[in-house]
């Protein structure tokens, strides 16, 4: 109920959502097949159960990368199961993820030792369902998983060796960086590899040794981190570095404890908030050199759900004591808005607009948000500016960005044709029940008079 009256109190989202489940159009809807195996239809089953975010966008993907992606997803997400299970003891854990690429050369390699618990252990329990999959796909996507399996896991346990890792978190902000890189950033490497091989992107995205990509992993990363303070607590451990909350207190923790801890611990957020934000220019930059529609929607998504969650947790002291999210209406509006660079840029604007909002003088990083937030409004309106002229001090793209641009115009305008469409059919079923409403309303007050 609480759900229905956010989105009847929100008339866009309501249409957002009326859109989104009865009028939008799949670029490539995963079909039923007879000669489907039963393990293909059990690791769609599986992936169903373990994303909350990234199942239907996987489904609705190039059939040349449908597979290959939903596989590299359930192999990570069973490695980040691994590692996230408390109940592992280190001497079993460690070793499982520095070898759990080698579980890959097998056919029937299971693993029932996560606590009963864990919410997606049943990837490890089926994970010779997944194996079967992975043995059938292409042997250059299978090399590229199994490359990023193996630097993940590895990355993980060194971690884990770490015995105050879990307690206070990373040290400095290169450690924050590098965890990130490991947990986030090379999921980004992997799946621009299958992108760029796919020829569905810019070659340029491998050039220049994964630095975009890896920013896309990072900024989602550090977003979840900063939203999951209280939630990962209770869990008895941190991701916070040290060398930006002990600015602010000497025990993390403190910021849940004491209440008269609120304003520092607002503060921590935000200096957090703006690291996250030193990684949205390279986002954009990514986004704007992949080609392909479906793959560029899943790649979207993601980042623009982060960027409007980063604007939630900034400032909100709700961090400290609870989870806090983006209404279920928001998230089918972002869905919609983001199919095409454009719209992802315009996302973008908006919320670093709300960031610079929500500012506080009191803030010690008052003056950095505001002009971080500066540089980023100049460069999303030097992609797409809202005037015909550039406003004084912005400069126009430049180089392959200004090329990406140009190219991407045809396929943006093709998708905006179908969004359009959509929207035209959600506007005529809206003005019915409008009109059905209203006839309602005066028959039963005719009646009543």
């Amino acid at each position: 109920m609480g759900k229905l009256i956010q989105l009847i109190t929100h008339p866009s989202e309501l249409k957002a959502a009326i859109q989104l489940m009865g009028f939008r159009q799949s670029l490539h809807q995963k079909s039923s097949n007879d000669n489907t195996s039963p393990e293909l239809i059990r690791c769609y089953e599986l992936l169903n159960l373990t994303s909350r975010s990234f199942a239907a966008v996987i489904e609705e993907l190039h059939p040349e990368l449908r597979d290959a992606i939903m596989i590299f997803y359930l192999v990570l997400r069973a490695l980040d199961t691994v590692e996230d299970d408390m109940t592992i003891k280190p001497e079993v854990k460690i070793p499982l993820l520095r070898h759990f690429d080698e579980k890959l050369d097998t056919q029937d390699w299971t693993f029932d030792g996560s606590g009963p618990n864990e919410k997606d252990r049943a990837v490890l329990v089926e994970f010779d369902q997944i194996l079967t999959i992975y043995h059938g796909l292409k042997p250059q996507y299978q090399e590229i998983v199994k490359d990023i399996t193996f630097k993940m896991g590895n990355g993980m346990a060194d971690y884990i060796l770490d015995e105050n890792f879990n307690l206070n978190g990373v040290e400095t902000i290169t450690d924050y960086d590098l965890y990130c890189h490991y947990v986030a950033g090379l999921v980004g490497e992997g799946l621009t590899k299958l992108i760029v091989l796919a020829r569905f992107s810019d070659s340029s995205l491998v050039e220049d040794n994964f630095v975009k990509s890896n920013s896309m992993g990072l900024f989602l990363q550090k977003t979840n981190i900063i939203r999951d303070y209280h939630e990962d607590l209770q869990d008895g451990r941190s991701f916070w570095p040290k060398e930006i909350w002990s600015k602010y207190t000497t025990s993390l923790p403190q910021f849940n404890e004491d209440p008269a801890c609120e304003f520092e611990g607002l503060s921590c957020i935000n200096d957090l908030v703006l690291n996250a934000l030193g990684h949205v220019k390279h986002v954009l930059e990514f986004l704007s050199l992949v080609k392909d529609p479906s793959t560029f929607s899943f790649c979207a998504i993601p980042q623009v759900m982060a960027i409007a969650t980063l604007a939630e947790v900034y400032n909100n002291p709700k961090v400290l004591h609870g989870v806090v999210k983006i209404r279920k209406g928001t998230t089918c509006k972002l869905i919609l808005e983001s199919r095409t660079f454009p719209g992802v840029v315009k996302i973008f604007r908006h919320y670093i607009q709300v960031i610079n909002h929500k500012s506080s003088v009191r803030d010690p990083n008052y003056l950095k948000i505001g002009i971080k937030c500066g540089e980023i409004e100049q460069f999303c309106e030097s992609l797409y500016p809202s005037l015909d002229a550039l406003p004084k001090g912005v400069k126009a793209p430049e180089g392959s960005l200004a090329k990406a641009l140009k190219s991407r115009k045809s396929i943006d305008d093709s998708v905006q044709a179908i969004i359009d469409q959509e929207t035209f059919n959600t506007n005529a079923v809206l003005g019915v029940i409008g009109v059905l409403i209203a006839a309602l309303c005066s028959y039963l007050l005719g009646y009543r008079t």
